[in-house]
């Protein structure tokens, strides 16, 4: 399949994803944004909702993977060496590029914002928080290991093994990274994976650093 077809396909991918989610969100009764509701409304549908906010932020990951995809096939169709035109394309792809971040954020926040109405207790959710976001955060290292990997077997800069870690070390972050929100309150039972995967991460990054510094 080329880069066209990948794109269009995640961004198909990326609607139904998301109107899944906030189809299960709105169910469920979590308090979405410009509701209208107080806080006090809202930490009370929190602490009705428990443990049901997890399910559907598990394919939140996947969302971010399908349109950070579908913005690299798009900006690839209209890159065409017309720099007022490809200027364009950029703002475009870092606008995705940094929705995709500013969201992370957001579904973070949902967990912190959840176990602080529980607990009433602001540093209970700060770290629910911290955990969650810095879960989430391995799907963007798992997509940098995918796009450089592809780019460099491509272009013959990097051998087939080397791209092969890349592609393994991104599969490991990208399952750590959708199985965050089971590790809000701190307790992972498959840290290995994302460790492995952080690992396989750098190991990549010394050889890209070794083969730069052969061909300078």
């Amino acid at each position: 399949m080329t880069i066209a077809g990948l794109a269009g396909a995640g961004g198909i991918g990326f609607v139904l994803l998301a109107l899944a989610i906030n189809a299960v969100y709105i169910r469920v009764g979590f308090p979405m944004p410009n509701s209208g509701r107080s806080p006090s409304e809202v930490a009370d549908s929190l602490v009705a909702l428990g443990g049901r906010l997890r399910k559907p932020s598990v394919v939140a990951p996947a969302t971010w993977l399908f349109t950070t995809v579908f913005a690299a096939g798009l900006l690839a169709e209209l890159w065409r060496g017309e720099p007022r035109a490809d200027a364009w394309a950029l703002v475009g792809f870092a606008g995705v590029l940094m929705q995709n971040a500013t969201f992370a954020v957001v579904e973070a926040l949902r967990f912190g914002m959840a176990a602080a109405a529980q607990n009433r207790d602001s540093i209970v959710g700060l770290w629910t928080l911290n955990n969650v976001l810095f879960g989430f955060n391995q799907v963007f290292l798992a997509l940098a290991l995918i796009g450089f990997s592809t780019a460099g077997v491509g272009v013959g800069f990097l051998p087939e093994w080397h791209a092969w870690l890349g592609y393994l070390s991104a599969a490991l972050l990208f399952v750590s990274s959708s199985v965050s929100p089971y590790n809000a309150d701190g307790t992972n039972r498959i840290a290995v994976t994302g460790l492995i995967g952080w690992l396989g991460w750098a190991a990549w990054i010394v050889v890209c650093s070794v083969l730069l510094l052969a061909g300078s």
